[in-house]
């Protein structure tokens, strides 16, 4: 058996225990979770709770994992459109539909699995599990764009110390709903989980500390063109806040319109800009994407109506 200790953070303070278990360990379903603390597998300050159980900022859990629940996750010959790569790390530019790294019911086709074959395994370690190897942050599946993934340890440990020091350059565009009328505004809400829906993100008294600056780019009749910058990288913080001050994302199934007008694929969101300071050199780098080409078309069809 092998023994996890884990401290509860922010954003999980007041969840149910499967459910804080679940996100933790994110190759685990949630029955799997339940049947492991029914199984007295899981503590929470020495002592044995159900799964029901309320998580308190502070507690120690303590979760022992059956060794043969392990997924192993199989490298896959899978197109990568890889921007830049070197023996630290590499920045992959990726499409929209694509999971970034296997979950419960979901080990096969993410991007994981493709850095896998493409490296020979050759990817940090320092998540702790064998789900994320080389993840040094996130986007989601209907998100494009750029990622920057480390091949070693240092490098990942160097990465992601920027992001939390928010020295990183992270710049998205988007399509919203409405015709935002301020040239720039800037979101300065806390974000944690939607007390009324604990699967989503929401503007929250007490959430963690979230910025982002909008920029319009352009204006439709409808909709407006927007360009984001992230302060910090709270769990879809574009989409929370934008749906905060009355713009939702088209296409966002989650805090968007329900009945969407036009047939789309998931949120109009695209990483275009990454930069930040080389693990290695310690030169500052940054990348540039292009939009892909649905969210181009999407442009044009926009002028034209």
């Amino acid at each position: 058996m092998e023994e996890i200790k884990i401290f509860t953070v922010e954003d999980f303070d007041g969840e149910r225990l499967d459910v804080y278990i679940s996100e933790k360990f994110q190759d685990f379903s949630r029955s799997a979770v339940q049947k492991i603390i029914k199984d007295q597998k899981a503590k929470v300050n020495g002592k044995i709770e159900k799964p029901r159980y309320t998580v308190k900022l502070g507690d120690r859990i303590e979760v022992e994992i059956p060794t043969s629940s392990k997924i192993e996750i199989v490298p896959q010959n899978i197109p990568l459109n890889i921007v830049y790569e070197d023996e630290d790390l590499l920045i992959v530019n990726k499409e929209q539909g694509m999971v970034v790294h296997p979950g419960a019911g979901n080990y096969e086709n993410t991007l994981v699995n493709a850095l896998l074959f493409h490296t020979d395994g050759k990817l940090s370690t320092i998540n702790g599990d064998d789900t994320r190897p080389g993840i040094v942050h996130r986007i989601d599946k209907d998100t494009s764009g750029l990622l920057m993934v480390a091949k070693n340890d240092k490098s990942h440990i160097f990465l992601a110390e920027q992001l939390k020091e928010h020295s990183t350059k992270r710049e998205y565009q988007f399509i919203c709903y409405g015709v935002v009328d301020e040239d720039n505004i800037t979101v300065d809400r806390p974000i944690g989980r939607n007390p009324k829906d604990r699967l989503k993100m929401a503007v929250v008294e007490g959430g963690k500390n979230a910025i982002t600056h909008f920029e319009v780019i352009d204006r439709f009749d409808k909709f407006t063109h927007m360009k984001a910058r992230l302060e910090t990288g709270r769990t879809h913080q574009i989409r929370v806040h934008a749906n905060y001050i009355k713009h939702p994302l088209l296409g966002d199934s989650v805090y968007g319109h329900k009945k969407e007008k036009i047939k789309l694929n998931g949120q109009v969101l695209h990483a275009k800009k990454l930069g930040f300071v080389h693990p290695t050199t310690r030169e500052y780098m940054e990348f540039d994407s292009e939009l892909p080409e649905y969210f181009r078309d999407l442009l044009i069809k926009l002028k034209s109506l």
